[in-house]
């Protein structure tokens, strides 16, 4: 299509083109020109006239070209980023292949990238390309998250559950490798909106490599990860492996479930806590309430703020303070991952208080909930000394808030049961 000086010398209007290029009007702009505009351009009524004429004769744009401006548009540049890059595989692919009817193989295979997909969507990972039997999904990118790389484990652990538990023809088995790193990631392909974004970087290479260590239903990761996730999650150390195309031997570690960490502050601190510094007048405040409560007068303690200002280590500080008297401590926390599930605080406490284990079925989890409320039972009944402190769950609250929440009546002496009026110590925590 000619430019807007060719397209008025082809009206006879070419004296009026200085005029429409000082404005920057180009001919997509030309189909939304007004008499009105025209006259605030300098033109004449009679060449005004001839280009509102002209101007329902212009053909449309192509929607190719435009599709492709909008693309350009809204195509972020590439950027560096720090991400962690999971590859998961089906265990052999190349058997089944030969086993199974193409079509049958088709619906394998649609079943397995369903489940893996629905697992990856919930954690917000990002699937950048389907390589066959295998995928590549980012964490962190194009959406960032503070824990990412925790992300990607858990995704991987659900993954691998979710696959084994589909209804195939035969049995599918996956591998699953994790690497983080930094990486370059954004447009490829010269633009072809067709083409999937990729990482260009060491750590997809890493990714791919750790994946291909990892045996069958297991989780791998390599170094930078497992600093990352702290002691969120059992590890099993495999020791430096020297990978395929990489110079330097990379440690590696198996994922064998999630830790037995309290809470997600503990889990990625650890014991390494360096010392409580300027938080004097709150911890006092709160043991204050406490000795309150033990006194038979009920207390509930709200405590807020912005995310990582230490609401974690006061609620720390405060069950270090009361870790010699005797009490029940019931601890609750959401999660980012179980949006879905409005009791999961509940839920996940009884997990922990009945000792769940990763891979026990119905009836074992059934005979340790028996044992859990029955013992409990027990427990309640009046005693010469103070009732066993159950597993707690997780947390202290999400990102923007916490609350530590204390309720008591008073201790009695060790010989002496509480009279029927008085219950125990109690600590809520969420």
């Amino acid at each position: 299509m000619p430019d807007i000086r060719a397209w008025l010398d082809e009206l006879g209007l070419g004296q009026y083109a200085e005029a429409f290029e000082a404005e920057q009007i180009d001919l997509d702009a030309a189909r939304h020109l007004s008499d009105d505009v025209l006259k605030d351009l300098g033109l004449p009524t009679g060449p005004r006239l001839k280009l509102l004429a002209a101007i329902k004769t212009l053909p449309a744009p192509s929607t190719d070209d435009a599709e492709k401006r909008r693309s350009r548009a809204a195509t972020p540049e590439a950027e560096r980023r720090q991400i962690t890059v999971m590859f998961c595989d089906l265990v052999g692919s190349t058997a089944l292949s030969e086993k199974l009817d193409p079509e049958d193989l088709r619906d394998v295979m649609t079943a397995y990238q369903k489940a893996a997909g629905a697992v990856i969507e919930r954690y917000e990972g990002h699937v950048a390309q389907y390589l066959g039997d295998g995928l590549m999904v980012y964490f962190g990118w194009p959406k960032a998250h503070e824990d990412d790389a925790q992300r990607a484990v858990r995704a991987g652990l659900e993954i691998v559950t979710a696959v084994q538990g589909l209804d195939a023809a035969v049995k599918l088995s996956v591998r699953v490798g994790i690497s983080t790193g930094p990486v370059v990631v954004g447009e490829t392909g010269a633009g072809d909106a067709s083409v999937p974004k990729a990482a260009v970087g060491e750590t997809p290479n890493v990714a791919a490599r750790v994946q291909g260590l990892a045996e069958p239903d297991t989780v791998t990761i390599g170094a930078a990860t497992r600093r990352l996730i702290g002691g969120a999650f059992a590890l099993e150390d495999l020791g430096a492996q020297t990978l395929k195309g990489i110079a330097a031997p990379v440690a590696l570690f198996r994922v064998t479930g999630a830790s037995d960490a309290e809470s997600r502050f503990e889990a990625s601190r650890g014991a390494g806590l360096t010392p409580l510094v300027g938080r004097d007048e709150e911890v006092s405040l709160l043991v204050k309430r406490w000795e309150q409560a033990t006194d038979n007068e009920g207390q509930v303690v709200l405590l807020s703020g912005e995310a990582g200002i230490g609401k974690s280590r006061i609620t720390q500080a405060l069950r270090e303070r009361i870790g010699a008297e005797p009490h029940t401590r019931l601890r609750y926390q959401c999660s980012p991952y179980h949006t879905n599930s409005a009791f999961y605080p509940i839920i996940d406490q009884l997990e922990r208080a009945a000792g769940f284990a990763r891979g026990d079925d119905a009836e074992a989890k059934l005979d340790k909930l028996e044992r859990l409320i029955l013992g409990g039972a027990e427990s309640s009944r009046p005693a010469a000394t103070p009732p066993p402190q159950p597993s707690p769950a997780r947390g202290e609250g999400e990102a923007g808030a916490a609350a530590a929440v204390a309720a008591a009546t008073p201790n009695t002496n060790n010989n002496e049961p509480p009279p029927p009026s008085r219950g125990r110590a109690i600590a809520y925590d969420g």
